[in-house]
Protein backbone atom coordinates (compact mmCIF):
# COMPACT_ATOMS: atom_id res chain seq x y z
CA UNK A 1 0.00 0.00 0.00
CA UNK A 2 1.47 3.23 -0.99
CA UNK A 3 1.21 5.89 1.71
CA UNK A 4 1.35 9.50 1.26
CA UNK A 5 1.03 12.87 3.41
CA UNK A 6 0.65 16.29 2.27
CA UNK A 7 1.27 19.47 3.99
CA UNK A 8 0.62 17.66 7.36
CA UNK A 9 0.68 20.58 10.43
CA UNK A 10 0.22 20.10 13.98
CA UNK A 11 0.40 22.48 17.01
CA UNK A 12 0.61 22.31 20.48
CA UNK A 13 -0.73 25.89 21.71
CA UNK A 14 2.52 27.78 19.99
CA UNK A 15 4.54 25.03 19.81
CA UNK A 16 4.68 24.01 15.71
CA UNK A 17 5.36 19.79 15.98
CA UNK A 18 4.71 19.06 12.18
CA UNK A 19 5.28 22.31 10.17
CA UNK A 20 3.69 21.63 5.88
CA UNK A 21 5.64 17.76 6.30
CA UNK A 22 4.94 15.73 2.75
CA UNK A 23 6.05 12.41 2.60
CA UNK A 24 5.88 9.06 0.41
CA UNK A 25 6.06 5.87 1.33
CA UNK A 26 5.56 3.07 -1.76
CA UNK A 27 4.42 -0.11 -1.61
CA UNK A 28 6.77 -2.62 0.08
CA UNK A 29 9.39 -0.13 0.93
CA UNK A 30 11.40 0.39 4.11
CA UNK A 31 11.23 4.29 4.68
CA UNK A 32 13.18 5.32 7.81
CA UNK A 33 12.26 8.87 9.42
CA UNK A 34 15.20 9.82 11.10
CA UNK A 35 15.57 12.74 13.25
CA UNK A 36 16.36 13.69 16.51
CA UNK A 37 14.24 13.10 19.62
CA UNK A 38 11.93 15.96 19.61
CA UNK A 39 12.10 16.20 15.84
CA UNK A 40 8.42 15.93 15.53
CA UNK A 41 8.90 12.23 14.08
CA UNK A 42 6.46 10.24 16.71
CA UNK A 43 3.67 13.15 16.21
CA UNK A 44 4.17 12.84 12.66
CA UNK A 45 2.93 9.21 13.15
CA UNK A 46 0.65 9.30 15.86
CA UNK A 47 -1.32 11.98 12.98
CA UNK A 48 -1.07 8.97 10.67
CA UNK A 49 -1.94 6.33 13.32
CA UNK A 50 -5.60 8.58 14.16
CA UNK A 51 -4.01 9.56 17.70
CA UNK A 52 -3.32 12.93 16.53
CA UNK A 53 -5.93 15.65 14.52
CA UNK A 54 -3.81 17.34 11.98
CA UNK A 55 -3.96 21.12 11.95
CA UNK A 56 -3.83 21.04 8.11
CA UNK A 57 -2.67 18.47 5.29
CA UNK A 58 -3.99 15.43 3.86
CA UNK A 59 -3.49 11.68 4.23
CA UNK A 60 -3.19 9.21 1.53
CA UNK A 61 -3.84 5.59 0.74
CA UNK A 62 -3.07 4.25 -2.60
CA UNK A 63 -3.63 8.03 -3.99
CA UNK A 64 -7.48 8.19 -1.98
CA UNK A 65 -8.16 10.64 0.37
CA UNK A 66 -8.54 9.26 4.04
CA UNK A 67 -9.74 10.79 7.54
CA UNK A 68 -9.65 9.11 11.04
CA UNK A 69 -10.92 10.35 14.15
CA UNK A 70 -9.25 7.89 15.78
CA UNK A 71 -6.82 4.56 15.95
CA UNK A 72 -9.48 2.07 15.28
CA UNK A 73 -10.06 4.00 11.50
CA UNK A 74 -6.42 4.41 10.84
CA UNK A 75 -6.55 -0.11 11.42
CA UNK A 76 -9.42 -0.95 10.12
CA UNK A 77 -7.80 1.24 7.00
CA UNK A 78 -4.56 -0.71 7.03
CA UNK A 79 -2.61 1.59 9.14
CA UNK A 80 -0.48 -0.87 12.24
CA UNK A 81 1.75 0.59 14.69
CA UNK A 82 4.43 -0.91 17.32
CA UNK A 83 5.15 1.71 20.12
CA UNK A 84 8.29 1.86 21.46
CA UNK A 85 6.50 1.13 24.34
CA UNK A 86 4.75 -2.19 24.51
CA UNK A 87 0.64 -2.07 24.60
CA UNK A 88 0.80 -5.80 25.58
CA UNK A 89 -1.09 -7.71 28.71
CA UNK A 90 1.91 -9.56 30.24
CA UNK A 91 -0.67 -12.15 32.11
CA UNK A 92 -1.82 -12.67 29.30
CA UNK A 93 -0.64 -15.82 26.17
CA UNK A 94 0.68 -14.27 23.14
CA UNK A 95 -2.91 -15.72 21.43
CA UNK A 96 -4.88 -13.64 23.96
CA UNK A 97 -2.96 -10.73 23.18
CA UNK A 98 -3.36 -10.65 19.51
CA UNK A 99 -7.20 -11.71 19.72
CA UNK A 100 -7.88 -8.66 22.33
CA UNK A 101 -10.02 -6.07 20.92
CA UNK A 102 -10.26 -8.04 17.60
CA UNK A 103 -11.84 -11.10 18.98
CA UNK A 104 -12.78 -13.75 16.85
CA UNK A 105 -16.13 -16.32 17.52
CA UNK A 106 -17.42 -19.31 15.99
CA UNK A 107 -20.74 -19.59 14.92
CA UNK A 108 -22.41 -19.21 18.39
CA UNK A 109 -20.86 -15.70 19.24
CA UNK A 110 -18.55 -17.48 21.48
CA UNK A 111 -14.57 -16.53 21.40
CA UNK A 112 -12.85 -18.78 19.75
CA UNK A 113 -9.11 -18.74 20.52
CA UNK A 114 -8.02 -21.56 18.85
CA UNK A 115 -9.28 -19.40 15.40
CA UNK A 116 -6.80 -16.77 17.24
CA UNK A 117 -3.67 -19.79 18.21
CA UNK A 118 -4.26 -20.58 14.13
CA UNK A 119 -3.55 -17.30 12.99
CA UNK A 120 -0.54 -16.30 15.53
CA UNK A 121 0.68 -19.76 13.69
CA UNK A 122 0.15 -18.85 10.04
CA UNK A 123 1.33 -15.60 10.43
CA UNK A 124 4.77 -16.69 12.68
CA UNK A 125 5.83 -19.38 9.96
CA UNK A 126 5.18 -17.07 6.85
CA UNK A 127 7.63 -14.54 8.35
CA UNK A 128 9.65 -16.75 10.78
CA UNK A 129 8.61 -15.25 13.55
CA UNK A 130 9.15 -18.44 15.79
CA UNK A 131 6.73 -17.55 18.47
CA UNK A 132 4.35 -20.18 20.79
CA UNK A 133 0.68 -18.60 20.23
CA UNK A 134 0.63 -20.20 23.98
CA UNK A 135 3.27 -18.70 25.86
CA UNK A 136 2.41 -15.71 28.69
CA UNK A 137 3.63 -12.72 27.67
CA UNK A 138 5.61 -12.13 30.78
CA UNK A 139 7.83 -15.40 30.48
CA UNK A 140 8.96 -13.64 26.49
CA UNK A 141 12.12 -12.19 26.03
CA UNK A 142 11.52 -8.28 25.26
CA UNK A 143 12.82 -8.93 21.27
CA UNK A 144 9.85 -11.78 20.88
CA UNK A 145 7.28 -9.40 22.83
CA UNK A 146 8.10 -7.12 19.67
CA UNK A 147 7.69 -9.71 17.19
CA UNK A 148 4.11 -10.08 19.38
CA UNK A 149 3.38 -6.52 18.97
CA UNK A 150 4.02 -6.57 15.00
CA UNK A 151 1.87 -10.19 14.75
CA UNK A 152 -0.86 -7.77 16.03
CA UNK A 153 -0.91 -5.41 13.40
CA UNK A 154 -0.50 -7.89 10.75
CA UNK A 155 -3.42 -10.10 12.16
CA UNK A 156 -5.68 -6.67 11.44
CA UNK A 157 -4.21 -6.85 8.14
CA UNK A 158 -1.95 -4.33 8.23
CA UNK A 159 -0.73 -2.44 5.08
CA UNK A 160 1.50 -0.05 6.64
CA UNK A 161 3.13 -0.62 9.01
CA UNK A 162 4.77 1.95 11.75
CA UNK A 163 7.82 1.01 13.89
CA UNK A 164 8.68 3.68 17.01
CA UNK A 165 11.82 3.36 17.66
CA UNK A 166 11.69 -0.31 17.65
CA UNK A 167 15.42 -1.19 18.69
CA UNK A 168 15.46 0.66 21.93
CA UNK A 169 15.07 -2.07 24.25
CA UNK A 170 17.18 -4.69 21.91
CA UNK A 171 20.33 -6.56 21.83
CA UNK A 172 22.53 -6.28 18.76
CA UNK A 173 21.65 -9.77 18.12
CA UNK A 174 17.88 -8.99 18.49
CA UNK A 175 18.34 -5.93 16.59
CA UNK A 176 19.67 -7.72 13.39
CA UNK A 177 16.97 -10.41 13.80
CA UNK A 178 14.03 -7.49 13.31
CA UNK A 179 15.88 -6.44 10.33
CA UNK A 180 15.48 -9.65 8.48
CA UNK A 181 11.93 -9.41 9.97
CA UNK A 182 11.29 -5.97 8.09
CA UNK A 183 13.27 -6.70 4.87
CA UNK A 184 10.69 -9.93 4.74
CA UNK A 185 7.82 -8.14 5.40
CA UNK A 186 8.68 -5.51 2.90
CA UNK A 187 9.66 -8.26 -0.08
CA UNK A 188 5.85 -9.17 1.02
CA UNK A 189 4.33 -5.65 -0.14
CA UNK A 190 4.15 -4.51 3.44
CA UNK A 191 4.87 -0.56 3.39
CA UNK A 192 7.39 0.17 6.48
CA UNK A 193 7.61 3.55 8.57
CA UNK A 194 11.16 3.01 10.84
CA UNK A 195 11.24 6.07 12.96
CA UNK A 196 14.90 6.15 14.62
CA UNK A 197 17.63 8.37 15.69
CA UNK A 198 20.48 5.43 15.05
CA UNK A 199 22.32 6.09 11.78
CA UNK A 200 23.90 2.80 12.22
CA UNK A 201 20.68 1.17 11.46
CA UNK A 202 19.40 3.25 9.06
CA UNK A 203 21.86 2.86 6.80
CA UNK A 204 21.77 -0.74 7.17
CA UNK A 205 17.90 -1.55 6.59
CA UNK A 206 16.08 1.99 5.02
CA UNK A 207 15.45 1.66 1.19
CA UNK A 208 15.20 5.76 1.79
CA UNK A 209 15.78 8.26 3.86
CA UNK A 210 13.78 11.11 5.10
CA UNK A 211 15.33 13.35 7.89
CA UNK A 212 12.90 15.60 10.17
CA UNK A 213 14.65 18.63 11.83
CA UNK A 214 12.38 21.08 14.23
CA UNK A 215 9.27 19.51 13.00
CA UNK A 216 10.10 20.40 9.14
CA UNK A 217 11.76 18.16 6.38
CA UNK A 218 14.73 19.10 5.60
CA UNK A 219 15.62 16.92 3.47
CA UNK A 220 16.31 13.25 1.74
CA UNK A 221 18.78 10.90 1.36
CA UNK A 222 19.67 7.10 0.11
CA UNK A 223 21.38 4.91 2.65
CA UNK A 224 24.72 4.99 1.08
CA UNK A 225 25.00 8.61 2.21
CA UNK A 226 27.82 9.27 4.20
CA UNK A 227 26.93 9.05 7.60
CA UNK A 228 28.66 12.61 8.42
CA UNK A 229 26.27 14.10 6.07
CA UNK A 230 23.22 12.65 7.79
CA UNK A 231 24.41 14.02 11.01
CA UNK A 232 24.56 16.98 9.75
CA UNK A 233 20.86 17.23 8.40
CA UNK A 234 19.60 15.99 11.94
CA UNK A 235 21.32 18.61 13.60
CA UNK A 236 22.14 21.41 11.26
CA UNK A 237 26.16 22.06 11.49
CA UNK A 238 28.84 19.81 11.46
CA UNK A 239 29.38 17.21 13.93
CA UNK A 240 32.15 14.78 14.65
CA UNK A 241 31.40 11.72 15.43
CA UNK A 242 34.22 9.85 16.29
CA UNK A 243 35.54 10.06 19.67
CA UNK A 244 39.21 10.50 20.07
CA UNK A 245 41.07 9.43 22.73
CA UNK A 246 44.86 8.11 24.23
CA UNK A 247 45.64 4.61 25.66
CA UNK A 248 44.47 4.51 28.95
CA UNK A 249 46.66 4.37 31.65
CA UNK A 250 44.97 2.91 34.93
CA UNK A 251 46.07 3.98 38.58
CA UNK A 252 44.90 3.25 42.03
CA UNK A 253 41.58 1.75 42.81
CA UNK A 254 38.80 4.48 43.22
CA UNK A 255 35.74 2.44 43.38
CA UNK A 256 35.48 -1.34 44.81
CA UNK A 257 31.95 -3.13 44.51
CA UNK A 258 31.81 -6.36 46.38
CA UNK A 259 29.29 -8.85 46.14
CA UNK A 260 26.62 -6.27 46.24
CA UNK A 261 23.49 -7.06 46.14
CA UNK A 262 20.14 -4.56 45.40
CA UNK A 263 16.53 -4.76 45.53
CA UNK A 264 14.30 -3.02 43.06
CA UNK A 265 10.79 -0.81 44.05
CA UNK A 266 8.88 -4.26 44.31
CA UNK A 267 11.54 -5.53 46.86
CA UNK A 268 12.74 -8.19 44.13
CA UNK A 269 16.70 -8.46 43.35
CA UNK A 270 17.51 -6.19 40.84
CA UNK A 271 21.30 -6.86 41.35
CA UNK A 272 22.73 -10.13 42.12
CA UNK A 273 26.36 -10.58 44.16
CA UNK A 274 27.71 -8.01 41.35
CA UNK A 275 31.41 -7.32 42.01
CA UNK A 276 34.13 -5.11 39.98
CA UNK A 277 36.16 -1.67 40.56
CA UNK A 278 37.67 0.94 38.46
CA UNK A 279 40.60 2.77 38.60
CA UNK A 280 41.77 6.45 38.35
CA UNK A 281 42.07 7.40 34.66
CA UNK A 282 40.02 4.59 32.94
CA UNK A 283 36.21 4.62 32.28
CA UNK A 284 34.37 1.35 32.60
CA UNK A 285 31.24 1.07 30.99
CA UNK A 286 28.25 -0.60 32.51
CA UNK A 287 26.53 -2.25 29.08
CA UNK A 288 23.14 -4.31 28.98
CA UNK A 289 19.67 -3.89 27.87
CA UNK A 290 17.68 -1.27 29.68
CA UNK A 291 16.03 -3.42 33.06
CA UNK A 292 18.57 -5.67 33.59
CA UNK A 293 19.81 -3.91 36.87
CA UNK A 294 21.95 -1.07 36.12
CA UNK A 295 19.69 2.11 37.71
CA UNK A 296 19.65 0.00 40.96
CA UNK A 297 23.64 -0.33 40.62
CA UNK A 298 24.21 3.21 40.02
CA UNK A 299 21.37 4.42 42.99
CA UNK A 300 22.99 2.02 45.47
CA UNK A 301 26.73 3.19 44.55
CA UNK A 302 25.38 6.75 45.48
CA UNK A 303 23.36 5.64 48.53
CA UNK A 304 19.81 6.19 46.85
CA UNK A 305 19.04 2.87 47.63
CA UNK A 306 19.54 0.15 50.58
CA UNK A 307 21.70 -2.89 50.36
CA UNK A 308 20.13 -6.20 50.25
CA UNK A 309 21.79 -7.91 52.86
CA UNK A 310 24.74 -7.62 55.73
CA UNK A 311 26.78 -8.93 53.24
CA UNK A 312 28.77 -6.80 50.31
CA UNK A 313 30.50 -3.65 49.99
CA UNK A 314 30.98 -0.47 48.14
CA UNK A 315 34.61 1.91 49.16
CA UNK A 316 35.69 4.59 47.70
CA UNK A 317 39.65 5.31 47.60
CA UNK A 318 39.37 2.36 50.27
CA UNK A 319 36.75 3.24 52.96
CA UNK A 320 33.47 1.74 52.87
CA UNK A 321 30.55 4.44 52.46
CA UNK A 322 27.84 1.50 53.35
CA UNK A 323 25.16 2.82 54.48
CA UNK A 324 26.22 6.34 54.34
CA UNK A 325 24.30 9.02 53.65
CA UNK A 326 24.08 10.72 49.77
CA UNK A 327 25.67 13.86 51.27
CA UNK A 328 28.56 11.70 53.02
CA UNK A 329 29.46 10.09 49.78
CA UNK A 330 29.69 13.12 47.84
CA UNK A 331 31.95 14.25 49.95
CA UNK A 332 34.26 11.27 49.79
CA UNK A 333 34.63 12.83 46.06
CA UNK A 334 31.93 10.97 43.80
CA UNK A 335 30.34 12.70 41.04
CA UNK A 336 26.66 11.37 39.92
CA UNK A 337 25.02 12.47 36.24
CA UNK A 338 21.16 10.20 36.82
CA UNK A 339 19.68 8.52 33.99
CA UNK A 340 16.65 11.36 34.64
CA UNK A 341 17.83 14.38 34.52
CA UNK A 342 14.34 16.20 34.50
CA UNK A 343 13.17 13.78 37.54
CA UNK A 344 16.31 13.48 39.99
CA UNK A 345 19.30 15.64 37.88
CA UNK A 346 17.54 19.21 38.05
CA UNK A 347 14.57 21.55 39.51
CA UNK A 348 13.11 22.63 36.71
CA UNK A 349 11.83 25.89 38.35
CA UNK A 350 15.12 26.97 39.26
CA UNK A 351 17.56 28.67 37.32
CA UNK A 352 20.71 27.53 35.96
CA UNK A 353 22.63 29.30 38.47
CA UNK A 354 20.61 27.70 41.34
CA UNK A 355 20.77 24.33 39.78
CA UNK A 356 24.64 24.75 39.75
CA UNK A 357 25.16 24.91 43.42
CA UNK A 358 22.03 22.12 44.21
CA UNK A 359 24.87 19.76 46.24
CA UNK A 360 27.26 22.51 47.24
CA UNK A 361 25.35 25.60 48.84
CA UNK A 362 26.48 24.27 51.88
CA UNK A 363 30.37 24.52 51.28
CA UNK A 364 32.75 27.45 49.46
CA UNK A 365 32.58 29.06 47.08
CA UNK A 366 28.59 28.98 47.06
CA UNK A 367 28.23 29.75 51.17
CA UNK A 368 30.23 32.61 52.54
CA UNK A 369 29.53 30.97 56.08
CA UNK A 370 26.79 32.83 56.79
CA UNK A 371 24.84 31.67 53.79
CA UNK A 372 25.05 32.14 49.90
CA UNK A 373 27.53 33.94 48.27
CA UNK A 374 25.02 35.26 45.55
CA UNK A 375 27.22 37.31 43.61
CA UNK A 376 30.37 34.43 43.28
CA UNK A 377 27.13 32.17 42.66
CA UNK A 378 25.87 34.29 39.75
CA UNK A 379 29.73 35.12 38.15
CA UNK A 380 30.66 31.07 38.57
CA UNK A 381 27.32 30.25 36.81
CA UNK A 382 28.26 32.18 33.93
CA UNK A 383 31.78 31.11 33.75
CA UNK A 384 30.17 27.47 33.28
CA UNK A 385 27.19 28.64 31.11
CA UNK A 386 30.16 29.32 28.73
CA UNK A 387 32.61 26.81 29.45
CA UNK A 388 30.05 23.86 29.17
CA UNK A 389 28.13 25.75 25.75
CA UNK A 390 25.21 25.87 27.56
CA UNK A 391 22.86 27.32 25.65
CA UNK A 392 20.72 30.35 27.46
CA UNK A 393 19.78 33.87 27.38
CA UNK A 394 21.54 33.53 31.07
CA UNK A 395 22.30 31.58 33.89
CA UNK A 396 19.15 33.22 35.38
CA UNK A 397 17.06 31.27 32.40
CA UNK A 398 14.91 28.31 34.31
CA UNK A 399 16.42 24.99 34.00
CA UNK A 400 12.66 24.03 32.41
CA UNK A 401 13.07 26.17 29.29
CA UNK A 402 16.62 24.72 28.24
CA UNK A 403 16.86 21.60 25.86
CA UNK A 404 17.34 18.53 26.79
CA UNK A 405 21.61 18.83 25.68
CA UNK A 406 20.90 22.20 27.26
CA UNK A 407 20.23 20.22 30.59
CA UNK A 408 22.66 17.16 30.67
CA UNK A 409 25.60 20.03 30.08
CA UNK A 410 23.85 21.61 33.37
CA UNK A 411 23.98 18.73 35.63
CA UNK A 412 27.32 17.72 33.71
CA UNK A 413 28.87 21.54 34.70
CA UNK A 414 27.73 21.36 38.28
CA UNK A 415 29.51 17.29 38.56
CA UNK A 416 32.79 18.28 36.88
CA UNK A 417 33.23 21.34 38.63
CA UNK A 418 33.54 19.76 41.62
CA UNK A 419 36.83 18.02 42.95
CA UNK A 420 35.77 14.57 42.74
CA UNK A 421 37.56 11.25 42.00
CA UNK A 422 34.76 9.54 40.60
CA UNK A 423 32.18 10.67 38.25
CA UNK A 424 29.04 8.10 38.28
CA UNK A 425 27.34 8.43 34.55
CA UNK A 426 24.14 7.60 33.81
CA UNK A 427 22.13 7.14 30.21
CA UNK A 428 24.73 10.56 29.87
CA UNK A 429 23.25 10.86 26.13
CA UNK A 430 19.32 9.82 26.20
CA UNK A 431 17.29 12.57 24.72
CA UNK A 432 20.19 14.68 23.51
CA UNK A 433 21.13 16.25 20.21
CA UNK A 434 23.52 14.62 17.99
CA UNK A 435 25.85 17.61 18.52
CA UNK A 436 25.67 17.60 22.25
CA UNK A 437 26.53 14.10 22.61
CA UNK A 438 29.91 14.91 20.42
CA UNK A 439 30.41 17.64 23.65
CA UNK A 440 29.89 15.08 26.40
CA UNK A 441 31.76 12.75 25.17
CA UNK A 442 34.57 14.55 24.76
CA UNK A 443 34.37 16.11 28.49
CA UNK A 444 34.17 12.67 29.53
CA UNK A 445 37.35 11.41 27.95
CA UNK A 446 38.93 14.46 29.63
CA UNK A 447 37.98 13.43 33.17
CA UNK A 448 39.22 9.95 32.15
CA UNK A 449 42.46 11.86 30.71
CA UNK A 450 42.74 13.82 33.78
CA UNK A 451 43.18 10.68 36.31
CA UNK A 452 39.07 10.60 37.07
CA UNK A 453 37.30 7.15 37.59
CA UNK A 454 34.47 7.28 35.18
CA UNK A 455 31.81 4.41 35.86
CA UNK A 456 29.44 4.89 33.09
CA UNK A 457 26.42 3.13 32.48
CA UNK A 458 24.93 3.10 28.79
CA UNK A 459 22.19 1.16 26.71
CA UNK A 460 23.88 3.03 23.46
CA UNK A 461 26.17 0.34 22.63
CA UNK A 462 28.12 2.44 20.40
CA UNK A 463 28.03 4.80 23.29
CA UNK A 464 30.10 2.30 25.38
CA UNK A 465 32.33 0.55 22.32
CA UNK A 466 33.29 4.78 21.81
CA UNK A 467 33.88 5.39 25.26
CA UNK A 468 34.78 2.22 27.28
CA UNK A 469 38.34 1.26 28.17
CA UNK A 470 36.54 -1.99 29.78
CA UNK A 471 33.28 -3.19 29.23
CA UNK A 472 31.20 -5.12 32.04
CA UNK A 473 27.61 -6.31 30.52
CA UNK A 474 24.42 -7.08 32.93
CA UNK A 475 22.04 -9.38 32.33
CA UNK A 476 19.37 -9.91 34.89
CA UNK A 477 21.56 -7.89 37.74
CA UNK A 478 24.31 -10.38 37.38
CA UNK A 479 28.06 -9.16 35.66
CA UNK A 480 28.36 -11.99 32.57
CA UNK A 481 31.49 -10.92 32.31
CA UNK A 482 33.94 -7.92 31.87
CA UNK A 483 35.84 -7.56 28.36
CA UNK A 484 38.26 -5.03 26.61
CA UNK A 485 36.75 -2.32 24.62
CA UNK A 486 38.24 -4.15 21.66
CA UNK A 487 35.50 -6.81 21.78
CA UNK A 488 33.07 -6.96 18.69
CA UNK A 489 29.69 -6.12 19.07
CA UNK A 490 28.85 -9.69 18.42
CA UNK A 491 30.16 -11.03 21.46
CA UNK A 492 28.64 -8.16 23.54
CA UNK A 493 25.67 -8.67 22.01
CA UNK A 494 25.74 -12.51 22.95
CA UNK A 495 26.83 -11.26 26.19
CA UNK A 496 23.79 -9.03 27.13
CA UNK A 497 21.46 -12.03 26.08
CA UNK A 498 23.22 -13.97 28.97
CA UNK A 499 25.27 -16.18 27.02
CA UNK A 500 28.78 -16.34 28.86
CA UNK A 501 31.26 -16.15 26.38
Amino acid sequence: MKLELKGITKKFGALVANDSIDLVVESGEIHSLLGENGAGKSTLMNVLYGLYKADQGQILLDDKPVDFSGPGDAMAAGIGMVHQHFMLIPVFTVAENVALGHEPTNKLGVLDLEAARALVRKISDRFGFDVDPDALVEDLPVGVQQRVEIIKSLARDAKVLVLDEPTAVLTPQETDELMEIMRGLAKSGTSIVFITHKLREVKAVADKITVIRQGRVVGQAKPSAETKELASMMVGRDVGLTVEKKLADPGKVVLKVDNLSVLDDRDQRAVNNVSFDVRAGEILAIAGVQGNGQTELAEAILGLRALHSDTGDISISGTSVRGKSVRTILEKGVGYVPEDRQKNGLISEFSIAENLMLNGSFTKPFSNGLGIAFATRNRLAEERVKEFDVRATSAQTPAGKLSGGNQQKVVLARELSREVELLVVSQPTRGVDVGSVEFIHKRLVDERNSGKAVLLISTELDEVLALADRIAVMYRGQIVGIVDAKTDRAKLGQMMAGVTV
